[in-house]
C-alpha cells in the first residue's frame, strides 16, 4: 500500500533528516578530527589550522610510539581485568538486588526502595568514601575500584522493573515443581531477561573502561594504574618526552601532538568497536525497564 504524503510532510521530512544529519556531523566530527591528525604528518599537522577533513600525509609513527610505552600495555591489561572482573560483580550483585526488590511478598521491600533510591540524590562524599576504603583494606587494590559501586541504583532500578515485569505466573509454576528463589532467579528470571542484561553490561563496562578519578584517589602502585589514568598523564602532564626518539624542537612537540592523539584514539577504539555488536538490545533493554514503575 503506498501513502501518499503531503507537501507539507515531505518538506518537514526534509528539515527533519538534514537537522539529525547535521547533529550526527557534529557529534561525529570530533572523533573524525583525532583520527585524521592521528595519522597526519606531524609537521604539516603543525602547521594546520581549521577543520581537518582527511589526514594530512600519512604516518603511523604516533601509534608505534604509543606501543612501545609500557604503560600503554600496562594500562590496557589491567584495564581489561577491571572491565571484565568489575562487570561480572556488577552485574551478578544487581541481578541479586533486582530480583529481591521485584518480588511482591518480601518483607520491608518499599522502605529498601525509598532508602535505595535516596542514595540516587545523596552520597556520604568523597572524604567518607575515602576512609571507608582504607578502613576495610581496600586501599591500592584493585577492589578498590570495583566493590564500592558494586551496584548503581540507577541500574538497579531498571533491572527490577525489568523482572517485575516477567508474570508471576512462571514463579508460581516454578514453585510448584519444587523450585527455589536461586532456580527461579537463575533458570527463569534471567534467561527471560536478556536484553536488559546486555544493557547492564553495557553500562557497567563503559563505565569501568572509562573509569579514572577512583584510580586516581585510591590507588598508589603505578603497576595497577587503569588505562585511562596513563592517557590523563599523557593529555594533561605532556608526559609524552619517553615515546619519542630521534626528534627535537618543534619537531618535538608536533610528534608529541600525534602521539597524544594516537593515546586518545587506542584508548576509545575498543569500547567504540564493541558497542555496535551491543546496539540491537540498548533500546529494547531500556525500554523493558521503563514501562513500570
Amino acid at each position: 500500500m503506498i501513502v501518499k504524503r503531503s507537501k507539507a510532510e515531505i518538506i518537514f521530512g526534509f528539515f527533519n533528516i538534514s537537522f539529525l544529519l547535521f547533529l550526527t556531523l557534529i557529534t561525529l566530527y570530533p572523533f573524525l578530527y583525532v583520527a585524521f591528525a592521528s595519522l597526519s604528518n606531524p609537521s604539516s599537522l603543525a602547521s594546520h589550522s581549521g577543520i581537518l577533513l582527511w589526514p594530512l600525509g600519512f604516518n603511523i609513527d604516533g601509534y608505534i610510539s604509543v606501543f612501545k610505552n609500557p604503560n600503554i600495555i600496562t594500562g590496557y591489561t589491567n584495564t581489561i581485568i577491571y572491565v571484565v572482573v568489575g562487570t561480572i560483580i556488577n552485574v551478578f550483585m544487581t541481578a541479586l538486588g533486582a530480583y529481591v526488590l521485584s518480588r511482591k511478598g518480601v518483607m520491608l521491600r518499599d522502605p529498601m526502595m525509598m532508602i535505595i533510591v535516596f542514595t540516587l540524590f545523596f552520597s556520604g562524599g568523597l572524604i567518607p568514601n575515602y576512609l571507608l576504603v582504607r578502613s576495610l583494606g581496600m586501599f591500592d587494590t584493585m577492589w578498590a575500584l570495583i566493590l564500592p559501586g558494586a551496584i548503581s541504583t540507577y541500574n538497579l532500578i531498571i533491572m527490577r522493573t525489568s523482572f517485575a515485569a516477567i508474570p508471576e505466573s512462571l514463579e508460581e509454576s516454578a514453585r510448584i515443581d519444587g523450585a527455589n528463589d536461586i532456580t527461579i532467579l537463575f533458570k527463569i528470571v534471567l534467561p527471560l531477561s536478556q536484553a536488559v542484561i546486555s544493557v547492564m553490561i553495557l553500562f557497567y563496562a563503559v563505565a569501568h573502561w572509562n573509569s579514572w578519578f577512583s584510580a586516581m584517589i585510591y590507588l598508589r602502585n603505578r603497576d595497577a594504574y587503569p588505562l585511562q589514568l596513563f592517557l590523563r598523564e599523557i593529555l594533561i602532564n605532556s608526559s609524552t618526552d619517553s615515546m619519542i626518539t630521534g626528534s627535537s624542537g618543534n619537531d618535538k612537540e608536533a610528534v608529541s601532538e600525534i602521539v597524544k592523539y594516537c593515546t586518545i584514539i587506542i584508548a576509545t577504539l575498543p569500547i567504540i568497536a564493541v558497542y555496535p555488536f551491543m546496539q540491537k538490545y540498548f533500546t529494547k533493554g531500556v525500554m523493558i525497564g521503563a514501562v513500570k514503575g
